[in-house]
């Protein structure tokens, strides 16, 4: 390949990669929306799945009331919002509405981009199936976000935090997969000094960690678990609190004890923080000055102000305000976390087209 034509590929490259970050931006977007939607009470305001339709809200009086009376048939209102009135019931439906708005709005924000750097050539042979897995997995988010919402429309008057977990958890995964090939993609013309074998696998470890964590993290935003005990560093004035067990059979309390939720949430973050530190410690203390150790460094940075952020929000009772800066911090760690596995991951070799 001529160098007028390596540049010209890096360029196309460069051109990708302003694209699938800011895909990552607006999933962002979409999950601190999400976390809004679900700590104002306001997933179950829109009844149907309409994927086509549903992109334009009620236009007049009469939609609004059609929307409203159809709410009212769902256990949400009937058990715990009746009396509801219609001002009230635009709030939420406007925050549910705008979830799936900007979910469909990311949706054209792939399909159009990619379809003209597929047509332009942009596009090594290497990254078209990634691209399509990026596409399909939306797709399914899309289906995965309904039947989260379904849960809630018969029996429940809010929706299963398993699926609430499924859902964020697909999000974190899609987030992470596009961040990471993205991420990959710049690392093709960039190199970074050998690190260890035992570097590398803590790296992985923390990854998964992190991961576990948001998902931990959303069981707690399910349960509403974080509205109850309230105090640090003792939990229900206790280290170790009495009736972490008390659901047979036993991993019920895994999941739908708010005690035990709340308390196994703590605990992986001290895990996680004490883990990032350790590992940036190595980390400087092993690696040639450069990528591998700024990025442990910020790593480690993110982990603290995360959990000083959780710290903070639980303290407060969970307002909107705090609990959308732990969730989009949460997320801010993930990509810290991947970035930094990314430099100790050899480069790989050049995609040509």
């Amino acid at each position: 390949m001529t160098v007028t034509a390596d540049i010209a590929v890096q360029r196309d490259d460069a051109a990708v990669r302003v694209w699938l970050y800011c895909l990552c931006a607006l999933i962002f977007a979409m999950i601190l929306v999400g976390g809004a939607t679900r700590l104002t009470d306001s997933g179950l305001s829109i009844t149907e799945w309409q994927p086509i339709l549903g992109i334009v809200p009620p236009m007049s009086d009469a939609a609004w009331q059609d929307a409203f009376e159809k709410y009212k048939q769902i256990p949400e209102y009937q058990l715990i919002n009746k009396g509801m009135s219609l001002p009230e019931f635009k709030f939420i439906y406007w925050w549910e509405w705008g979830h799936r708005f900007l979910g469909r709005m990311i949706g054209f924000a792939f399909l159009i981009p990619f379809l003209y750097f597929w047509a332009r050539g942009y596009l090594a042979r290497g990254m078209i199936p990634k691209l399509v897995i990026m596409f399909v997995l939306g797709g399914l988010q899309g289906a995965l976000g309904w039947y989260m919402v379904m849960s809630g429309l018969v029996e429940r008057t809010d929706v299963s935090q398993y699926r609430l977990a499924a859902h964020l958890s697909a999000a974190v995964l899609i987030f992470g997969y596009i961040f990471w090939v993205t991420a990959r993609m710049g690392r093709e013309h960039v190199s970074a000094p050998p690190a260890s074998d035992a570097l590398r696998l803590s790296a992985i470890g923390l990854t998964v960690a992190v991961f576990v964590q948001i998902a931990l993290g959303a069981f707690v935003a399910g349960m509403d678990a974080g509205q109850g005990y309230n105090t640090w560093p003792l939990m229900d004035g206790a280290v170790i609190p009495d009736g972490l067990g008390v659901m047979s059979p036993w991993y019920l309390n895994l999941f739908e004890n708010a005690l035990t939720v709340q308390f196994n949430h703590r605990v992986v973050a001290y895990l996680v923080l004490v883990w990032a530190l350790v590992h940036a410690i190595l980390a400087i203390a092993r690696s040639e000055p450069g990528a591998i150790a700024v990025s442990a460094g910020l790593l480690a940075v993110a982990a603290l102000v995360q959990v000083v952020i959780g710290i903070a929000t639980l303290l407060a009772h969970v307002p909107l305000s705090l609990a959308l800066l732990h969730q989009g911090v949460a997320i801010v760690l993930f990509a810290a976390v991947l970035w930094h596995l990314n430099w100790l991951v050899p480069a790989p070799a050049p995609d040509r087209r």
